[in-house]
């Protein structure tokens, strides 16, 4: 009776943890706020009441013709493509719209509207001409790192969301492992993303090797923030703790990642990481997560009214800002995307000025190759800074280093 009773329990819990995970592809709410002002060709251009195009870069380690299926590419290499979404006139902050039946229609939901593939060469080269022409934070890049149960196409509109809504005016990347989109494959979705760890290590690496680029920043949610923090911890193993001075700001989203697996990934990056967790105590995704790790602390759980989780906080050197307020649904898993203020405020923070570059500009030389330069109002001092100037994000940090 007892083995009756715990193959009862255990089966109730993972129908229940399944369908709590499955939130990290949520695309809901409503709420409509106030754009951020940028700059930069990704969120600018299309006439008032049509679709809005946004280019992202793609390296997927999924396999199939274009990459883009549930299953692993063997050699676990990345594959790289240039894509155009569509963003509907009427989006509202925060959501993805899909249709719930039938084909999308470009005029109320996402949809892609191209893509074309690029070689291992081709890549760098082709993001180094989006990064050309660039002024100070536009010279940035975005990589975002989706989590469990996300399929490739809700990988690509989640990013062209956070990109349009936070107003981002740099080139943003997508790394897109082969997740099963199935919500009973986490564990199978954790082994993958340990797979993709080399891939994510050489983006990195490429990305900040792109002449003329600004600053590499990572937005990772979920099993992808474990994922990223592995590749960011083997590229300081190897030598390259800031991504060869190019790391920007780490934002960890719903970090599934142990605790003192975290620790042992920031003891590797340094004092000079700026890493910012965004973090909800009643996060119920990450509740069971942990409960299928024997208890274990999830670092995107830390709850900063608890002395011990503040003492954990105080510990680790970063920023944690506790989203719980600005829960989304029942959920609360995909606040930094899902919550208007935050996913504005993010894309706000990204965009901030940085004295020691807002003035440079990246361009293609006789020689083919991009450099960066100081404009030639560099040296005016009454020039008006070029990039935004970030507003402060919606939750203070509940403990700031």
């Amino acid at each position: 009776m007892g083995q009756l009773a715990f193959g009862v329990w255990r089966g109730i819990l993972v129908v229940t943890v399944s369908l709590s995970l499955s939130a990290c592809v949520s695309t809901g709410v409503t709420a409509v706020a106030d754009g951020v002002s940028s700059v930069g060709n990704f969120v600018t251009g299309a006439p008032e009441g049509s679709p809005h195009p946004i280019q992202i870069f793609v390296a997927s380690t999924r396999k199939g013709p274009q990459n883009s299926s549930d299953e692993a590419n063997p050699d676990g290499v990345a594959k790289f493509s240039l894509a155009t979404i569509s963003v509907p006139p009427g989006h509202e902050t925060g959501l993805v719209e899909r249709p719930s039946f039938g084909s999308a229609n470009r005029m109320r939901d996402f949809v892609a509207t191209s893509r074309r593939g690029l070689d291992d060469d081709q890549f760098p080269q082709e993001v180094a001409s989006h990064v050309s022409g660039r002024i100070g934070s536009n010279r940035d890049i975005l990589l975002f790192v989706h989590g469990f149960n996300n399929g490739f196409d809700e990988a690509r509109y989640r990013l062209a969301q956070i990109v349009f809504d936070g107003r981002f005016g740099g080139v943003p990347v997508l790394f897109t492992w082969a997740s099963r989109n199935s919500l009973f494959a986490y564990g199978s979705d954790r082994e993958t993303a340990a797979a993709s760890r080399d891939a994510l290590e050489r983006l990195m690496l490429t990305l900040a090797n792109v002449p003329g680029v600004g600053k590499v920043h990572i937005l990772a949610h979920s099993m992808g923030a474990w994922l990223a923090m592995e590749a960011l911890r083997d590229n300081a193993v190897a030598g390259h703790p800031d991504l060869d001075g190019h790391l920007g700001e780490v934002m960890l989203a719903s970090p599934d990642i142990d605790l003192g697996v975290f620790r042992q990934q920031l003891a590797r990056l340094g004092e000079q990481a700026h890493v910012s967790v965004f973090a909800a105590h009643n996060d119920r995704a990450l509740s069971l997560s942990s409960a299928l790790a024997n208890d274990r602390q999830r670092v995107g759980a830390l709850d900063p009214t608890k002395p011990e989780d503040k003492a954990a906080i105080e510990q680790l050197g970063v920023k944690v800002y506790d989203t719980s307020a600005e829960s989304v649904g029942f959920i609360g898993h995909a606040n930094y995307a899902n919550a208007p203020d935050i996913v504005q405020s993010i894309g706000a923070q990204l965009g901030a000025s940085r004295k020691e570059d807002r003035d440079t500009v990246a361009v293609i030389g006789a020689d083919g190759r991009t450099a960066a330069v100081p404009t030639p109002d560099a040296t005016n001092s009454s020039a008006a800074p070029i990039a935004v100037v970030a507003t402060p994000l919606p939750t203070e940090p509940a403990v700031a280093h």
